[in-house]
């Protein structure tokens, strides 16, 4: 089973390089973070043409998730629980093909000091306290997106540079890493230990060409789901296109349950 997670900075804006990618790659799954529409506006039809499934999550001209799959999934939550007026478009959980899969866009939390960076700290707490809920209940289940953390020095072109950023102080790796020794996996790291990697580059001073990236978008796994890993890979190629998003995606790969 393969489930792929993607920024898409704009479904409308990057609709060609999506569904390019899409043909090309032909993911069982397809998790979308930042699709910067109402959940009416999203093109669900063109998605549907490509034999998606498509269940998304919308706002005006920010946030937004989609859950894209081939075979029909099971909507269990479009909101994460743990505070009820909260109405930014940052989550939806569905479960496919016996695994319980989200798309989640976290916080980005800058400037460090406002409510922004309070609220990143609140998101990742609810997150922390709906990740023990769905290990109580024991089904494998993958936590997927844009988390908007730098998990280690490694996974960012300028440690120094970004200490002070939302995406790399320290109280925010911490929160993180409380999610992680949950039982977690980072489906990534699991596989390449030793690789720098990154998954986004700005579009300001030539970050792309000179490979100046973050690693920011992750794949986070249950005890159960890590049993069944086989692959996760960060693909480039994405991100060279024209009018592509800062974002690139990545792909995993999942054992299917009559394989085990």
């Amino acid at each position: 089973m393969k489930i792929a997670t993607w920024n898409v900075n704009s479904a409308k804006a990057r609709l060609p390089v999506v569904t390019d990618w899409l043909r090309a790659v032909s993911p069982d799954v397809a998790l979308f973070q930042e699709i910067k529409c109402e959940t009416d506006a999203f093109p669900r039809a063109v998605f549907e043409d490509l034999g998606y499934h498509v269940t998304a999550v919308g706002q005006k001209s920010y946030n937004g998730v989609a859950l894209l799959s081939r075979q029909p999934a099971e909507v269990t939550l479009t909101r994460l629980p743990g505070e009820p007026e909260d109405e930014q478009a940052r989550y939806v959980e569905a479960t496919v093909g016996g695994y319980r899969v989200a798309s989640l866009y976290l916080p980005n939390g800058n400037p460090v000091g406002t409510e922004k960076y309070a609220y990143k700290l609140r998101w990742m707490d609810r997150l922390i306290a709906h990740a023990r809920t769905l290990l109580d209940a024991e089904q494998p289940f993958v936590l997927g997106g844009d988390y908007n953390i730098i998990p280690e020095p490694r996974d960012v072109y300028d440690p120094v540079g970004w200490q002070e950023d939302a995406l790399f102080r320290l109280e925010s790796r911490r929160k993180f890493r409380e999610l992680l020794n949950l039982g977690l996996t980072d489906a990534y790291r699991a596989l390449h230990d030793d690789a720098k990697a990154y998954t986004f580059w700005d579009y300001q001073a030539g970050a792309w060409p000179r490979d100046l990236g973050l690693r920011i978008d992750h794949f986070l796994l249950s005890p159960q789901a890590a049993d069944r890993l086989v692959g996760c890979a960060i693909d480039r190629r994405p991100r060279g296109a024209e009018k592509a998003s800062d974002h690139t995606p990545v792909v995993l790969e999942l054992q299917e349950f009559d394989a085990i």
